[in-house]
């Protein structure tokens, strides 16, 4: 397995400011210290993978080719940053399709360890909705949850309980940066 470790970054809420079912690679936006704090981690040797339920797709809004211009449109605007992608896994199906890819279930995240030679339990997930904490959970990796796009309501619920929470993916990479080289004991409760 790979020395390298990896975080995996919801898309949508977390990276990208949020639309309702993004079909427009021209509304691509960055968030606020989205490549700074991509650029960070790369810079410090972990991997960057994108791992996002677009089910625009299934439900008709979106097809694959303009997903991927989608994805072509973030991926240029990372890399004007200095922020590399390893990889970008999307579940095209809608809620009730019983996949294994949707996320919270980690068919994505299985996929992307198998194809970066890498141990789930050893990565980081980043998100701001209560299924990124999830997803992570079912693969034993370090959860943070960003109070960007659903992330401040979902804090507020309490249905989820990540390993940190962080005002945004900036002060996320603060917290990645700052974990143990060994990610096999997690830390628990902390809280920015």
């Amino acid at each position: 397995m790979s020395a390298r470790r990896f975080v995996l970054l919801d898309r949508d809420g977390t990276i990208l400011v949020p639309h309702e079912y993004l079909s427009d690679p021209g509304l691509v936006e960055l968030l606020p210290g989205a490549g700074s704090a991509l650029r960070r981690l790369r810079e410090a040797g972990w991997g960057l993978i994108v791992v996002t339920n677009q089910s625009a797709v299934g439900r008709g809004f979106l097809s694959i080719a303009r997903l991927e211009r989608i994805h072509v449109r973030m991926t240029e605007l990372l890399e004007r940053e200095g922020a590399l992608l390893d990889g970008i896994y999307y579940c095209p199906h809608t809620p009730d399709a019983g996949c294994n890819c949707r996320k919270p279930a980690a068919g994505l995240a299985l996929r992307a360890a198998a194809e970066h030679e890498f141990v789930p339990r050893e990565f980081v997930v980043v998100g701001d909705n209560v299924c990124d904490i999830r997803f992570g959970e079912s693969i034993g990796a370090t959860t943070c949850l960003v109070r960007t796009g659903y992330g401040a309501v979902v804090a507020e619920e309490g249905k989820v309980f990540p390993d940190h929470i962080a005002e945004d993916i900036l002060a996320a990479s603060d917290f990645i940066l700052s974990l143990p080289e060994s990610l096999a004991i997690r830390p628990q409760g902390v809280l920015a």
